[in-house]
């Protein structure tokens, strides 16, 4: 009960600040965001949001949306849907005026303009980067994000099985492990199309129909381009054309069945014209792509290894910035049901441990910027566990060079794990979305499970040296250090004149010659 107050406590701090519940068009949540469709942003109250001890950030993209960090936002969604539910009920949409005067007043300090200058670096990227092709990616990223808390679990359990497998543990239980891992994988297709359908403006039920197809073990009985089709072929892939086929001819259907009819037509001409489409083209079809994914990747780090894994170790934190790092799920989800795990991901997560890395180097280098250290310090734990937006948007981004160091991190943590598999030594992962230290748990690979461990182990610890010596020498320039490492105590000559004695004073104290008592840092600031 403790944990429910706290999460309604959370949501009900949370609403106001964002204009209310008649403010709000749309909620939704991925693994660590509360995504929110506003009807008027100026009605936010930004600097209050990052205050609140539960928020780690803010980021303005599509939707407008809240860094709570994993469990937390699948927790607090429930809670916010429902105030937001009685909000419209009881009163209409409050004046802006009011929502800044009930919240408190945030002093400006330094990590607070760091945060200010990380949304204002990403607002511009928005709309530089707003091209059909990336809203479209977005799109497709908009249909497995609410896949991942099963894949996730079923990957646990899939880890969890083999365990007991290998140690010949259990063996009355493991059968059963194994259906509850493979259940929901033999019938993602469903949900992709189901998801596909709803996200392209059809109905949902009729994408998961034509998807279901494909999963259907009748298909075994039928020949296409020569060759017999067999359950699961194209996969995903093929789910998401054969729903996105669906979509179109039912809005066909719509425009040009008589509306008396419509109910009996629609449905069925949906369902046949996509299903025979998938059974004679799109299973084909998506089934070579497939296959291609899974020799491409393999093929990459097999021959590319130590030279491969740096690059993508290196570039993927640009792709997290972007918020496209998840237009990557549908290729997760292809390696995962071909091969059981993806072996990209661990590569790319070594871009969070160069972040990290990155982030002590800061708090290394700023000993007397008590705020920025005291931001570090709240985003670490939520650092080392993959959640690396608080210290992307609230140090490493707006401070430059120490972003492109932490990039640097990640290349060398995946070029140590892609070097292991130009070697033979394949880490996997049962399962996406968490990264970090969470992804322990869902780790695997062909050379048992103490080797797999010891591989990614390996690659983390490299991210973080290399991303910590990268920003700790070559990070800083004189001018940063001169502008962001400042004092926290008065000059010797000012106590001297003063008569009194040594006491915290802030960045735009005497020595500054800033005498504008709004600008100390006086609050730790949460982002």
């Amino acid at each position: 009960m403790a944990t429910e107050d706290k999460n309604r406590a959370t949501a009900a701090a949370i609403l106001p600040l964002v204009g209310g519940a008649a403010n709000v068009a749309s909620i939704a949540h991925c693994m660590t965001r509360l995504r929110l469709g506003l009807h008027d942003r100026s009605l936010v109250d930004d600097e209050a949001l990052k205050a609140l001890p539960a928020v780690m950030g803010v980021v303005e993209d599509d939707t407008y949306q809240i860094v709570l960090g994993p469990g937390t936002v699948a927790r607090v969604t429930p809670e916010f849907e429902h105030l937001v539910e009685e909000g419209r009920e009881a009163a209409p949409a409050p004046a802006a005026a009011s929502t800044a005067s009930s919240a408190p007043a945030v002093s400006a300090v330094s990590a607070e303009e760091l945060a200010a200058q990380g949304a204002a670096i990403k607002a511009q990227q928005k709309a530089k980067n707003t091209t059909p092709f990336k809203l479209f990616l977005r799109r497709i990223a908009n249909i497995f994000v609410p896949l991942i808390p099963a894949l996730i679990g079923c990957g646990i359990i899939a880890g969890l099985n083999g365990l007991l497998v290998n140690l010949e543990w259990l063996p009355a239980v493991t059968p059963a492990l194994a259906a509850m891992a493979s259940g929901f994988m033999a019938l993602i297709a469903v949900f992709v199309g189901y998801n596909t359908a709803k996200e392209f403006g059809g109905t949902p039920i009729l994408g998961g129909a034509v998807a279901a197809i494909i999963v259907f073990p009748g298909v075994a009985n039928i020949d296409a381009f020569g060759e017999t089709l067999s359950p699961g072929q194209g996969g995903v892939l093929g789910a998401l054309g054969a729903a996105v086929l669906a979509v179109y001819v039912e809005k066909w259907c719509r425009r040009w069945v008589p509306e008396a009819l419509d109910v009996l037509v629609t449905p069925t001409l949906t369902v046949l014209i996509s299903g025979l489409a998938t059974i004679f083209g799109l299973m084909y079809v998506a089934g070579e792509i497939s296959s291609a994914i899974g020799s491409f990747a393999d093929w990459l780090l097999s021959n590319g290894g130590a030279g491969a894994g740096f690059v993508l170790g290196g570039l993927f934190l640009p792709l997290v910035m972007l918020g496209l790092h998840q237009a990557l799920i549908p290729i997760h989800t292809t390696l995962i049901e071909q091969q059981g795990y993806t072996v990209l991901l661990p590569i790319l997560a070594m871009a969070g441990a160069g972040q990290v890395g990155a982030a002590m180097a800061v708090y290394v280098r700023l000993p007397r910027n008590e705020s920025i250290r005291r931001t570090i310090k709240s985003a670490l734990p939520a650092g080392l566990l993959g959640v690396g937006e608080p210290l992307i948007y609230g140090v490493s981004l707006p401070l430059g060079r120490p972003f492109v160091t932490a990039c640097v991190g990640g290349a060398f943590g995946g070029g140590f794990v892609g070097l292991f598999h130009q070697l033979g030594d394949t880490v996997g992962s049962t399962a996406i979305g968490p990264s970090g230290w969470a992804l322990f748990p869902l780790l695997d690979g062909d050379h048992g499970l103490g080797s797999t461990l010891a591989i990614y182990a390996g690659g983390l610890l490299a991210g973080y040296v290399a991303g910590f010596l990268a920003t700790y020498f070559f990070g800083f320039g004189k001018d940063l250090l001169t502008e962001f490492n400042v004092s926290q105590e008065p000059a010797p000559s000012t106590i001297a004149a003063t008569g009194g004695t040594p006491r915290e004073t802030t960045p735009g104290g005497p020595d500054s010659g800033d005498t504008d008592p709004g600008s100390p840092q006086e609050a730790p600031v949460r982002v």
